[in-house]
Formats: structure tokens, C-alpha cells, sequence
């Protein structure tokens, strides 16, 4: 990923805090997904044995309204996992930034013109909703609905990725819900760790939580995007489990005011955005 090394990741940046769009950074989707091995279409696309979206919350948001007053809100941003590009996610930062001393005439003139730039940058619409601190204090918030695996009491000697871990145990097809709050992997610029929590939903023999916790676990000191660890996930999953119906749920910690949020399924519609503890 070298060509990583001409965005903003990583490099002191200049603070600019009047509306500037160049600052948005796109980084193709297709080049974190070529470890993937994913089937091709005709067309030589890949063949994408998932849906979902990319959910992002944005905290550090603010503008002038037309008598210069300081506004400030937080938004909520969703990029559909079929666009060709992910943003790279400090020059989201900047560019949010840019929004600091610049006079817009209403939220929904900073909602369009949001929405404009990110869909150009990813290739694809953009959802974008934007909120006052009031309406965001209101919001519900996380609850794990699944069960938490990370109460086992078991011995851990793989902290590299290792995707044969898991297996599935014996016995009739289950609806099951796993949950983690010990993912933590790396940026592939940075080298800087990424924490989250995880949500495996599924329909198929029994994933095994000791399997699926230490296989969380392996993943501690691997690289990559978080939207990349999470279509990881998925694919491991449906390799190594082969259950007929599979949702991944990340949740990770913000860096620079923004979190990042992929979810990936082959039969869910996207999940509400419910803000964990540590978010």
C-alpha cells in the first residue's frame, strides 16, 4: 500500500479552517480487498459475498452560521461498501476542520454540501445526517444483544492472525450472537492500534465462543483498515464456519473525532448506530 503514502496518514498537516474539499482523500477499496481472494465477475470486479455500509460519527464538527455565530453539531455519515473508494479518514478530519470559520446559511446547507463532497470522494451517495447536542444526548446507546465471550477462562498463544481457529461445534442449526470487546488490530500506515468491539450474528452449527474469542485475539497485532478487519472477519467466518446466514458488526474507538463503523451481512439490513462505552 505505498501509494498510502501520499495522503494525509501519518504526516504533520496544516490546519485549515476555511471550507476546503480538496482536502478529502480517496483510497480505493479494491486494494485492501485483494488479500480477501474473493471470486470475480465476469467483468474482473470482485464478487462481494456481503452487503453493508460504513457508519461514521463525526464529534468535532462546527461552523458559523450568517452572523458568524459558532455552531456546533456532530454527524453521522453512511458510505455504502459497494462505492469504489473508502475516505481516508484524517482527511476527513481536515476537511471537517475547514468548516471552522466558514459561514453557511443553515444545517441543511452543511448537510448538502457534506453529502456533495464525500459522494464525489467515494464514488458512490453518501448519507449525512447532522445533529445538535441536544438530539445527539438523546440518542440511545449500545447494548450488546449477543453473548459476550470474553468472560473465558482460556489460554491464548496465537496474538497473529490465524483464521483456522475457528471451528463450529457439533449439533442442530442455531440462530447465534457473539460478542467481543477485545478487538484490536493496526494501522497500515501508522502502525498505531485501532480498539473495538465486535458482533457476529449468525444462522448455522454452533460457532464456538472459544474459538471465535481466540481468533479475536490473533488479530491484535495484524494491519488494516477497520473496514477492512471487519469484511476480514466475514470472509473467515463463512470459510472456516460456513454458517448460512452471517452479519459482522464493528464498533471502534474514535481517533481524531471520528469513529468508524463497518457492518458487513448476507441478510441483514444495516443496524442502528448505538454509540458504545468507550465511544
Amino acid at each position: 500500500m505505498s501509494f498510502l503514502n501520499d495522503t494525509p496518514l501519518g504526516r504533520t498537516s496544516a490546519f485549515i479552517d476555511q471550507y476546503t474539499p480538496s482536502l478529502l482523500c480517496p483510497v480505493p477499496r479494491w486494494d485492501a480487498r485483494e488479500s480477501l481472494d474473493l471470486d470475480t465477475a465476469a467483468e474482473g470486479e470482485p464478487r462481494l459475498p456481503f452487503h453493508g455500509q460504513d457508519i461514521w460519527n463525526a464529534y468535532e464538527l462546527s461552523w458559523l452560521n450568517e452572523r458568524g455565530k459558532p455552531v456546533v453539531a456532530m454527524a453521522e455519515l453512511v458510505v455504502p461498501c459497494i462505492s469504489p473508494n473508502i475516505i481516508e479518514s484524517k482527511s476527513l478530519k481536515l476537511y471537517l476542520n475547514s468548516f471552522a470559520n466558514t459561514r453557511f446559511a443553515s444545517r441543511e446547507a452543511v448537510i448538502k454540501t457534506i453529502a456533495g463532497d464525500l459522494a464525489q470522494v467515494a464514488g458512490a451517495p453518501v448519507d449525512v445526517r447532522v445533529m445538535s447536542m441536544e438530539e445527539a444526548a438523546r440518542a440511545a446507546v449500545w447494548d450488546d444483544h449477543g453473548d459476550s465471550v470474553d468472560h473465558l477462562d482460556v489460554a491464548f498463544e496465537h496474538f497473529e492472525y490465524r483464521p483456522e481457529l475457528l471451528f463450529t461445534e457439533q449439533g442442530p442449526e442455531r440462530n447465534g450472537a457473539l460478542v467481543s470487546h477485545l478487538l484490536r488490530s493496526h494501522c497500515p500506515v501508522t502502525n498505531q492500534p485501532d480498539w473495538g468491539t465486535v458482533q457476529v450474528r449468525y444462522t448455522g452449527a454452533e460457532i464456538s465462543p472459544a474459538s471465535f474469542l481466540r481468533y479475536v485475539v490473533s488479530l491484535r497485532n495484524h494491519q488494516g483498515f477497520h473496514e477492512q478487519i471487519i469484511e476480514q472477519m466475514f470472509v473467515d467466518l463463512k470459510r472456516q464456519c460456513a454458517p448460512r446466514h452471517l452479519s459482522v458488526y464493528g464498533r471502534f474507538t474514535r481517533r481524531g473525532g471520528l469513529d468508524i463503523n463497518p457492518f458487513r451481512s448476507d441478510y441483514e439490513d444495516l443496524p442502528r448506530n448505538l454509540r458504545t462505552i468507550r465511544q
